[in-house]
C-alpha cells in the first residue's frame, strides 16, 4: 500500500477531492498539521507522495510562523530525492521558495472560479486534462518561476499558475482539489478576506455548485495522467 502524506495549515483547506481519489487507488492518507505536529519527524523515505496544501499566510512569513522553515527544508529534501511532490497554493509558493524563486504579493486578489490558459509546455503536461474546466483561484501572492522551470498555465490576473520539476514534482497556484460540496467552510473561514476583497459570496457559492462535477472529473483526469507518468 502506497502512502500519501499531506501537510495541512488550516482544517478546511485539506486534501478535499484528492483524499477519496487516493483511497479509491488503494492508498493510505496521513495528515500532519503544520505548527502543531513536528514536521521534522516525517521519514520521507516512507512517503510515496508528499502534498503541501494551502493557507492564508505568506510563504516568507517565517518571523510570524517559524514552522515554515521546517516546511521549506522538508520540500528541499523531497525535491533533492526526485520523488513525487505536489504543492497547492501556499504549497506551490513554498516549492518556488525552496527552489530559490521569489514569492510576493500581487497587489490584488484572485478569488473565484475561472479557466486556465495553458502554455505550450502546459499542453504537454497533466494539466492539459483540465481542458476548459474553470478551477478555483484564491490567493493574493504569486511566485516567480524557479530557474529551469516553465510556466504551465496563466490567467489574466496571474502570469504563472503552475510549474513542474521533471515529471515528479508539480505546483498548482490554483485549487483543483476543493470539494465544492464543502465550499461553505471556505466562505465562513475566509469571511474577512472575502469582505475586504469585495467578493460576491452568493455568486461564489452558485459557481461552486455549478462546477462541482466538472472539478471532480478534471481532478481525476489530471491525477490519473500524472500518476501514469510517475508510476508507469
Amino acid at each position: 500500500m502506497k502512502t500519501a502524506v499531506a501537510i495541512r495549515h488550516l482544517a478546511f483547506e485539506d486534501l478535499g477531492l484528492i483524499e477519496p481519489w487516493l483511497r479509491r487507488q488503494g492508498w493510505r492518507n496521513v495528515t500532519y498539521d503544520a505548527g502543531v505536529d513536528d514536521l521534522r519527524t516525517i521519514d520521507l523515505a516512507q512517503v510515496d507522495l508528499l502534498i503541501v496544501l494551502g493557507a492564508p499566510i505568506g510563504a516568507y512569513d517565517d518571523a510570524l510562523y517559524p514552522f515554515l522553515a521546517d516546511e521549506v527544508d522538508l520540500i528541499q529534501r523531497r525535491l533533492a530525492s526526485a520523488r513525487p511532490l505536489l504543492g497547492i497554493c501556499l504549497g506551490a509558493q513554498l516549492m518556488a521558495r525552496a527552489l530559490g524563486a521569489a514569492v510576493a504579493p500581487m497587489g490584488h486578489k484572485e478569488i473565484g472560479f475561472g479557466p486556465l490558459t495553458l502554455t505550450s509546455p502546459g499542453s504537454a503536461s497533466p494539466l492539459a486534462r483540465v481542458g476548459a474546466q474553470p478551477v478555483l483561484h484564491w490567493h493574493g501572492d504569486q511566485f516567480e518561476l524557479p530557474a529551469g522551470c516553465a510556466s504551465l498555465a496563466t490567467t489574466p490576473a496571474c502570469p504563472h499558475q503552475a510549474f513542474m520539476v521533471g515529471e515528479q514534482a508539480m505546483a498548482w497556484q490554483f485549487h483543483l482539489e476543493v470539494d465544492a460540496a464543502r465550499i461553505e467552510q471556505w466562505l465562513i473561514g475566509h469571511a474577512g478576506e472575502l469582505q475586504q476583497a469585495g467578493i460576491d459570496i452568493a455568486a461564489l457559492r452558485r459557481a461552486a455548485a455549478r462546477h462541482r462535477a466538472g472539478l471532480a472529473q478534471a481532478l481525476d483526469a489530471v491525477l490519473t495522467d500524472w500518476f501514469d507518468r510517475v508510476w508507469p
